[in-house]
């Protein structure tokens, strides 16, 4: 059972992190999640610091307030200040980041609390997380499986509430505003939803693994398909297939399970990239030959 939690777990965030990744792709804000995962830590302190303890539910409140600061201060740059948004990006996750270093070190330097221990979990630890237990005493397995569940039924009913504003407003925004769509509300939206995701998952399986979920996967998607419904049920299931063969890779290896599911959704990135047929770099160049 406990490869089934793990892998079940890592196919969980991929899904809900390949449905996301799709609109930062199309958006060209890939790095979004890179960027919340550094940022966050100042509210992991500061949360700390509020209420004395380190329960992960305390942590992960305090993450994801300011995860969605991040998103704000980042497009308020990019809007207000008129940065590059790849500039916005950086500016502000790297000075968030700095300020929770800053913070660690001199109001928690003698306690047990840094950014491994507190926000970048470990997926190979899911089969010894807490378990849900029924009042009839029935385990109904780790924690981090369900809020896997319960994250992934969150993003697949926002898509499919906002699947109209969410495909306007990235692939014509100046025609949703002109029909009433307001532009900013969904981005925020989507902005709060991709904080949200990236700060729940970290727990379970870790920034590096949440990152490359909302990356990868979307963008070999993105060489496979021009259809946009086609894109998100392809990054879905390269997610789903990363998670399988990373997991048994590692076995197989005897190293880290997150950093073979990272390992395989990138193998899986390089071989469209190079044999895609309408985008594949082989494809291309046999064309052109036999043209």
């Amino acid at each position: 059972m406990d490869s089934f939690y793990i892998i079940l777990t890592g196919s969980l965030v991929a899904a809900s992190c390949g449905l996301l990744g799709c609109y930062l792709v199309l958006r060209r804000m890939a790095l979004i999640g890179d960027a919340i995962s550094h940022a966050v830590l100042p509210g992991i302190v500061l949360a700390f610091l509020i209420s004395g303890s380190r329960d992960s539910l305390v942590m992960l409140f305090g993450a994801g307030i300011i995860g969605l600061l991040t998103t704000f201060l980042i497009e308020f740059l990019h809007r207000k200040a008129r940065l590059q948004e790849d500039a916005s990006i950086g500016v502000i996750f790297t000075t968030l980041f700095a300020l929770g270093v800053i913070l660690i070190s001199y109001y928690a330097e003698n306690i047990d609390l840094d950014q491994d221990c507190v926000l970048y979990g470990e997926i190979a630890f899911v089969p010894l997380d807490d378990s849900f237990i029924l009042f009839s005493g029935i385990d109904l397995g780790p924690k981090a499986v369900w809020i896997g569940l319960f994250v992934f039924v969150v993003i697949v009913s926002f898509v499919i509430i906002g699947y109209k504003e969410l495909f306007l407003t990235t692939f014509d925004p100046a025609y949703a505003a002109s029909i009433g769509i307001s532009v900013t509300l969904w981005h925020y939206l989507l902005m709060g939803m991709v904080s949200f995701t990236t700060v729940a998952s970290f727990e379970a399986v870790g920034a590096i693994l949440v990152v490359a979920f909302l990356v990868a996967p979307a963008a070999t998607a993105y060489l496979l398909t021009d259809n946009f419904n086609k894109m998100l049920a392809i990054a879905v299931l390269v997610g789903i297939i990363a998670a399988i063969g990373g997991y048994y890779l590692a076995v197989w290896m005897d190293a880290s399970i997150a950093g073979g599911m990272s390992t395989i959704v990138g193998l899986e990135f390089l071989l469209v990239l190079l044999f895609s047929p309408s985008q594949g770099v082989f494809m291309k160049k046999l064309r052109t030959k036999t043209s």
